[in-house]
This record gives C-alpha cells, structure tokens and sequence, in this order.
C-alpha cells in the first residue's frame, strides 16, 4: 500500500492531536484513564497533546498527507536514564489533575521500559476510526521499520488492545512477556522488534 508520509512540525500539532484524539477516544487504555465518556472529550486532547509535544520537541512525527494518521517516534539511548521522568506527572497536570490514572500509566509503562539497548520507541500510532483495518497503520510505520533494520536499531512500543498487538507482531514485534496491568482496567503488551536483515 502506497501512502505518502510527511514529517509534522509545531504547525501540525493541533492537528496531529485531532487526529490521535479521534484514534484513541474509545481505545481502553483511554477508556480506563477517563471513564466517563463526556469528561473523556473535554480532557482527552491536553493528555494526547502532551505525547505530541515530547515528539514534535524530541522525536519525530509521521503524518499521512492526507489526515488520515499519524505516528510519533522518539530514539531512547541505550542505559537507564540519569534523572526520573516527569512526563507522568506532565501528563496529570496538564490534562486532569484529580485524576490519578493520568500519571498513573506512565509510571506503569515506564517501569517496564527496557534501557539496556538504545532503540526507536513508537509512543503512538493513531489511524482515524473510519479509515481502521486498511493497512494504513501498517503502511504508515513500515518506512521507520525499514530505516531500523537497515541502520540496525531495534524497536519498542506498548501495545494497547489485542487488535493492535497483532498488526505490531505481523510487522515482527515480540510481546515481551510481562505485561502492563492497569488496576481494575485493561492490560498492555510492551513488544520488542530485534532490525531484521533482508527487509
């Protein structure tokens, strides 16, 4: 499948965070972190935005030219890191501070983070809901994995739902074998993808 991928700057971000609000409005890890579907509208795009934010100023960001997804890449180093990451409490602050499942799930997901090797971690990938299960996801994050294995450096990212862990482990991600369990909520499948020769 053929798409044509552009790199987002700070111009695209509140677009970019449409697009992530749209994927994610009724994904479960997001569903878990704001329960309450009209609370979820109002507070759901300053939790996301926060994500694009580490990308656009840290990473990279892929966006389809034409809306449809988009997904944010950051390189981690290799050893653990020399000062605690704030981004959880960013998150919470930002978005909704009462609510501690806000923080609470990037401290879970940072916790089995691995930091023995630098890779690319995908923070997220989101597609519109009505444009899910044609490939686009997969179209979208081949070119990264392609410029991983030809530059050898594996890659990480948190799977959210059964669906997604199963287009990440046709794409070659392995679930790690510890999952994130968010309390009385869904799990997530950190998975691991070693550069594949060949590709």
């Amino acid at each position: 499948m053929g798409v044509r991928v552009r790199q987002a700057d700070g111009r695209d971000r509140d677009q970019v965070v449409e697009i992530m609000e749209a994927a994610f409005h009724h994904d479960p890890v997001s569903s878990w972190v704001f329960p309450d579907e009209e609370h979820r509208r109002a507070v759901h795009g300053k939790f996301l935005g926060v994500f694009a934010d580490v990308a656009l100023s840290e990473g990279r960001v892929d966006l389809l030219e034409d809306d449809t997804a988009v997904a944010l890449w950051v390189s981690v180093p290799a050893g653990a890191p020399e000062v605690e990451d704030d981004t959880p409490a960013l998150m919470r602050r930002t978005a909704d501070p009462d609510n501690e499942r806000a923080e609470l799930v990037g401290r879970l997901t940072g916790a089995v983070h691995p930091h023995d090797r630098a890779h690319a971690y995908l923070l997220m990938i989101g597609v519109r809901p009505e444009h899910q299960g044609e490939g686009i996801g997969e179209a979208l994050i081949g070119g990264a994995l392609e410029q991983c294995d030809r530059e050898g450096v594996p890659a990480y990212l948190e799977a959210s739902s059964e669906r997604s862990r199963g287009l990440y482990e046709r794409l070659g991600f392995t679930f790690t074998g510890r999952t994130v369990e968010l309390p009385d909520g869904p799990s997530m499948w950190p998975m691991w993808r070693e550069p594949q020769a060949g590709r």
